[in-house]
């Protein structure tokens, strides 16, 4: 994995902002430095911890904001309910923010809802944007007022911080469907997603493909130097949807690039 894609990714990603998460939004744009840092990925971290890895020394590295605490364990009768992503605060303001990360990916389904901010589901169907909407609306933010996090943070006034999210995302459309989206989402959108019949009859001679790992999704696919042909993807495609496990798939066609799903749904 290209670390400069990985890092570019996360800083160019879309935010998915107020309007849609009825919370304040941190936008990454508001940290400033000089240059990107370089940062040690390791390897064998999931995507969620990798992109908590670059925010966070992204942060660190800012010129503006301090990082103060990350991934804060709240512990109550020797059990974990519950982990605050980042306590951050602004140099200059010295205001102390409670910051929570998202990075999602998200398909859209009309057969779902009549309201169309229900209809963004994940790739596997086991998750949905409002569910997490709601989870950091009901949980994670009020976490913060729990009792037990006093103890974890006794050195802050709790009551002072201000609360904010970050919810970076891609969103997918079905594939050749017109869908009408409130700007705030399109901005959002990344490509789109098929099932592999359609997948199949789409494919000619000039395209060539490569089914990133899950920890390079959101990547730029021009970034990536080894390509293939369907007939070498396709098995490894047909045994992921046979498991019910939805693929990302990057695409190479002449110089053009483009990511979108392969479901088995």
């Amino acid at each position: 994995m290209n670390v400069t894609s990985r890092i570019t990714s996360i800083v160019n990603a879309a935010h998915l902002e107020t309007t849609i998460t009825g919370i304040p939004t941190f936008f990454l744009s508001e940290l400033r430095y000089n240059q990107l840092p370089e940062i040690a990925l390791p390897n064998n971290r999931r995507l969620g911890h990798l992109i908590e890895k670059v925010v966070s020394e992204l942060i660190n590295a800012s010129e503006n904001y301090l990082l103060l605490h990350e991934n804060v364990q709240i512990i109550q009768n020797k059990q974990t309910i519950g982990e605050l992503d980042f306590i951050v605060q602004h140099t200059e303001t010295q205001e102390i923010i409670h910051l929570e990360l998202a990075y999602k990916f998200y398909l859209y389904d009309a057969s779902i809802s009549s309201d169309a901010s229900k209809n963004w589901i994940g790739p596997n169907r086991r998750d949905a944007l409002h569910e997490k909407i709601a989870k950091l609306q009901q949980k994670q933010l009020p976490l913060l007022y729990h009792e037990a996090t006093q103890t974890a943070l006794p050195n802050l006034n709790l009551e002072n911080i201000t609360q904010k999210v970050c919810v970076l995302a891609y969103l997918y459309l079905p594939y050749a469907e017109k869908v009408a989206l409130d700007a705030d989402y399109q901005k959002a959108v990344a490509g789109y997603y098929m099932n592999f019949e359609t997948f199949r009859q789409l494919d000619n001679p000039a395209k060539a493909y490569y089914i990133p790992p899950k920890k390079a999704w959101g990547i730029n696919p021009a970034s990536n130097e080894n390509w293939l042909h369907f007939e070498d993807v396709k098995e490894k495609i047909e045994q992921n949807l046979s498991e019910k496990r939805a693929l990302l798939c990057w695409q190479k066609h002449n110089d053009t690039f483009e990511t979108f799903f392969i479901v088995w749904w």
